[in-house]
């Protein structure tokens, strides 16, 4: 019966003659196999269609960011670059292929949401540690990692343990990843203390993170590599939030007292120093001046003692009339003439003290009036 969509005797485009289609197919399988399947030779071409179909189904294809890992009967026999590639086809063989360039996230202490707003969600059971110091903080840390290529020491190029121990050593990365990331940081909060921890500790508590955690990967035989280590949030907890920002303000206002101290006891300090300074530089200066007076009259007197061995007699006379005047210097003077034994008082004209009364005269007389 031929098919005829359009139905009645139209004019209509004639669609394909199914039956027609399924004869001639079953002609050309005859003319191949002229016994029918039931034969020897059908039974062994048929065979041979099978094993070219399933030896066929062993090829496969690695993406750019995979590798090729083949299996024989569950056994990792070899490794495969991106491209079409050749396997024995199951069950003799099998293929995995990981993404080993594909940097994964795992989230402690918080799970972010999807979308575009990425609303997290607080996991307190994990965020809540105890520090070194007997305080509770909350931590938020995104581990990231991915699997392990790198070559182990004294390995070749074909030594890819961290990618067998990947497929083979663990049957939940993501689980374990975050355990090991968990324990690692509540051992390093363990030992610093809470200030540290949340202010200028930060990069290095995430550096040391990343050590003991890729460390306690490695000893798992896990195949990961941890890549980063990022610290989203080191805070005290919710619940004490506002008592702790009393306490930061307390905190902060005992700092600028200790800061005002510091600089008042600074300022008096210095000033002490310059008075202290300024008193022994005084002292220093009169000793000195002192030293230089008692050096040179010991200089002078040595020089009159000098003089005085060579002419005893002229020295002592100086040294006399020298004391004479020091001392008469501003006395009034009477001169007593004891001689032709009598006492006559000699009459004393006091020169200086006329040229002196002149000189000041002169200087006080009018200009017109003559000399």
């Amino acid at each position: 019966m031929a098919w005829n969509p359009q139905g009645g005797g139209g004019s209509g485009p004639q669609g394909p003659n199914i039956e027609e289609i399924l004869r001639r197919g079953q002609d050309r399988f005859r003319r191949l196999i002229p016994g029918g399947v039931g034969t020897v030779r059908g039974g062994l071409l048929v065979l041979l269609v099978v094993a070219a179909v399933w030896l066929a189904s062993g090829f496969y294809k690695v993406q750019p960011d995979e590798l090729g890992v083949e299996l024989v009967f569950g056994r990792m026999v070899g490794t495969e670059t991106p491209g079409l590639n050749y396997n024995w086809p199951g069950p003799i063989g099998s293929v995995l292929t990981p993404k080993v360039t594909a940097i994964n996230r795992t989230e402690v202490g918080f799970r972010s949401g999807g979308g575009r707003a990425r609303l997290a969600r607080d996991v307190p059971e994990e965020s809540l540690m105890l520090t070194g110091d007997e305080n509770i903080i909350d931590t938020q840390v995104v581990v990231f990692w991915k699997i392990d290529t790198r070559i182990p020491k004294g390995g070749n190029q074909d030594n890819l343990t961290g990618v067998r121990n990947f497929l083979f050593n663990i049957r939940n990365p993501e689980l374990t990843v975050k355990n090991a990331s968990e324990a690692a940081l509540r051992e390093i909060m363990g030992k610093n203390r809470f200030e540290f921890a949340r202010t200028g500790g930060r990069a290095k508590i995430a550096g040391e993170a990343q050590i003991l955690i890729q460390d306690i990967l490695d000893r798992y035989g896990a195949g990961v590599e941890v890549t980063r280590v990022q610290l989203q949030k080191v805070d005290p907890p919710g619940s004490v939030l506002d008592a702790f920002r009393d306490v930061q303000v307390a905190r902060a206002d005992m700092e600028r007292k200790i800061n005002e101290a510091e600089a008042y006891r600074n300022e008096v300090v210095q000033r002490s120093r310059g008075m202290a300074a300024q008193i022994v530089l005084r002292a220093e200066g009169y000793k000195r001046e002192k030293t230089e007076i008692a050096t040179g009259e010991s200089h002078r007197f040595l020089a009159v003692y000098e003089q005085f061995k060579q002419n005893k007699a002229v020295t002592k006379r100086r040294l006399y009339l020298d004391t004479m005047r020091d001392v008469l210097k501003g006395m009034d003077k009477i001169l007593i003439d004891n001689r032709a034994g009598g006492v006559n008082v000699v009459p004393y004209l006091p020169l200086d003290t006329l040229m002196r009364g002149r000189g000041a005269g002169a200087q006080t007389k009018p200009a017109g009036e003559k000399q």
